[in-house]
C-alpha cells in the first residue's frame, strides 16, 4: 500500500482539504462541504478517513495520528467518539452520511445508492447506552421529522462497542392521573 492519497490540514479546529482532485474525490463519495471558500470535513468524516488510512492530517506542520485527532475532536465535542463510531458503522453498511440538520440530529443518511439522486432518508441521533433523553423533547423532534417525510433513527452505542439502531415513530403519551 502506498499510504494515504488524501492530505488534510487542521485549521482552527476544522479538517480542511485543499487539493482540488482530493476535494473532487471526497465529494463524489459524499464527504465534506464547501464552507467559506474552504472544503471542510466534519469531525466524524476526518476521524473516519484517518482511521481507515485514506487521509493524512497535519496540524502545525506535524502529522496527527488517529488518537491525537480523537483528543482534539473530543475537546470540542464530548460526543465526538460516539458520533465517529456510529458514522463508521453507517459507512460500513454502504450508506452515505452527512452532517445532521436541525432537530438536534447528528447525521442525515441517504439510502444506499441514493446520494446525489434523492434527499436524505433518515435523520440519526447518536447516543451512548445509558444516556438519558427527555421523552417530551424526543417526541417533538420525531413528530417534526416525520412531518418532513424523513425517518428518525436513534443509534445507540452499546458498552461493547456495537451500534444498535432504533427507528422511531410518532407516539402519544397521556398523563395517568390515578
Amino acid at each position: 500500500m502506498d499510504g494515504p492519497r488524501l492530505e488534510g490540514f487542521l485549521e482552527k479546529g476544522e479538517a480542511v482539504v485543499r487539493d482540488p482532485s482530493a476535494v473532487s474525490e471526497l465529494e463524489s463519495h459524499g464527504h465534506g462541504e464547501h464552507v467559506g471558500g474552504r472544503f471542510v470535513l466534519m469531525p466524524s468524516e476526518a476521524l473516519y478517513l484517518v482511521y481507515e488510512g485514506r487521509m493524512r492530517l497535519r496540524s502545525r506542520g506535524r502529522r496527527m495520528e488517529f488518537g491525537d485527532l480523537v483528543r482534539e475532536c473530543s475537546a470540542r465535542d464530548p460526543g465526538a467518539l460516539t458520533k465517529f463510531l456510529v458514522y463508521r458503522d453507517l459507512c460500513s453498511r454502504g450508506y452515505a452520511v452527512k452532517a445532521g440538520f436541525g432537530f438536534g440530529s447528528d447525521f442525515r443518511v441517504y439510502g444506499r445508492g441514493e446520494f446525489g439522486k434523492r434527499g436524505a432518508r433518515y435523520l440519526v441521533f447518536a447516543l451512548n447506552e445509558g444516556r438519558s433523553e427527555k421523552i417530551g423533547q424526543l417526541q417533538k423532534k420525531i413528530s417534526e421529522i416525520t412531518r418532513m417525510g424523513k425517518e428518525p433513527v436513534v443509534a445507540v452505542l452499546e458498552r461493547r462497542g456495537e451500534v444498535i439502531y432504533y427507528r422511531m415513530s410518532r407516539a402519544t403519551f397521556e398523563l395517568n392521573r390515578r
